[in-house]
């Protein structure tokens, strides 16, 4: 069995065949991942951060099983700065939509991070507003639906300029930078070496 770690970057798709001519995909990365790999989880193309990619199944259970509620933590910058109302409600659930249903998401672990956690560059950068102030939030839910903290952040008025994923279970993203690929054990992976 296979297991790696990365750190997909900004505008790249977490799967290795693109949907349309011209998108950015694992494959791209150059990286000579065995042909049986498949991503753990997903990022959407405009998120970016840790990723898992393995040819295991059973850790496909152990790390995304609903029933297992495995934590998933990120960095989010978001435009304005979030009242204690929002962050509240950001920790309790808020009512989001998915595929046309209503879904309450459950809660959250939320924090304002007192400045920008130590990151790579953004390629493009976020765009930058010398009139509209923006913060960071530490985030970390025990589901995964499509956007999820995208639609959570703005069920609360603070939409997301940036989402980073830094942690998926025990794993943490480290000091991966963007496009960067690590070999690592499935012990790594789950915390017990």
């Amino acid at each position: 069995m296979h297991y790696f770690l990365l750190y997909k970057p900004y505008g790249m798709l977490s799967q290795f065949t693109p949907e349309t001519p011209g998108q950015r995909t694992l494959a791209d990365l150059g990286f000579p991942f065995p042909k049986t790999v498949y991503p753990i989880g997903r990022l959407d193309a405009d998120s970016e951060g840790l990723l898992l990619l393995t040819d295991d199944p059973s850790l496909n259970t152990l790390l995304l099983s609903p029933e297992r509620k495995q934590a998933k933590t990120y960095w989010v910058q978001v435009e304005g700065i979030p009242t204690p109302d929002a962050v509240a409600r950001l920790r309790s659930g808020v009512d989001i939509r998915i595929k046309g249903k209503a879904h309450r998401t459950l809660p959250a672990e939320v924090q304002l991070l007192p400045g920008a956690p130590d990151l790579p560059e953004r390629h493009p950068p976020v765009r930058y507003r010398k009139t509209v102030p923006d913060c960071w939030l530490e985030i970390t839910i025990t589901e995964g639906k499509n956007r999820q903290i995208r639609r959570m952040c703005a069920a609360v008025g603070f939409p997301v300029l940036r989402l980073v994923r830094i942690r998926l279970g025990k794993t943490e993203l480290q000091s991966l930078q963007p496009g960067e690929v690590r070999p690592v054990t499935k012990a790594e992976l789950l915390g017990t070496e």
